[in-house]
């Protein structure tokens, strides 16, 4: 793959749930659960833990084939009524609870407004040569419906994504970082986003 300039965006994970619960729950003594009480939890590991798998290998995939401009972050990922944050960014138990109040729709504006926002910040700072890669869903237009007015044909997502559910992705991604083959990008727009299930990744 050639090294063009890109920058990953993650889809968010699911917020609420028993994987939440699990994670606020008062008396919970886990790695995870200690750092968001003491407001040192990341936006990665809380992601990661709440959706296991697929935001786990999302995170892999990012970390071994991104090549961003000077002084743009690597990856982002987008948060519910916080637009475009960090995964090293820290994330309080407010801020956690705050997450499913938030619809996950193209015309929800508090989905929206923080993501337009800081997706056309993205492009100032990255120029029109940086390719926008989404890790997340093309099957509906709740992620590439606001990405799509700001970065057009330069948002790309992965082939290989076509047909799979959310753990087939994860653990490609996953094999994919471990083994330095990077995955095939095709732009968003004008691509067919579903299609026939692939075969089960080999063990």
């Amino acid at each position: 793959m050639a090294a063009f300039p890109r920058v990953f965006l993650l889809s968010p994970a699911r917020v609420g749930g028993a994987r939440t619960a699990m994670l606020l729950r008062e008396g919970a003594s886990f790695d995870v659960a200690l750092r968001l009480k003491a407001g040192i939890a990341t936006t990665g590991e809380i992601y990661s833990f709440l959706s296991g798998l697929y935001f786990r290998g999302k995170m892999a995939y990012a970390g071994a084939f991104h090549h961003p401009p000077a002084n743009v972050p690597p990856a982002l990922v987008m948060v519910p009524g916080a637009g475009l944050v960090p995964p090293e960014s820290t994330m309080s138990r407010d801020q956690v609870l705050a997450i499913p109040s938030v619809p996950v729709e193209e015309d929800e504006p508090a989905f929206r407004v923080p993501l337009l926002r800081d997706a056309k910040d993205l492009d100032r700072r990255a120029g029109p040569e940086c390719r926008v890669i989404l890790l997340g869903s093309v099957a509906t237009r709740k992620y590439t419906g606001p990405l799509l007015e700001v970065f057009g044909e330069r948002l790309l997502f992965p082939s290989e994504f076509v047909g799979r559910g959310d753990m087939s992705r994860g653990g490609l991604m996953l094999r994919s970082a471990r083994s330095g083959d990077e995955l095939s990008y095709v732009p968003v727009l004008g691509t067919p986003n579903h299609g026939p299930r692939p075969p089960r990744l080999p063990r």
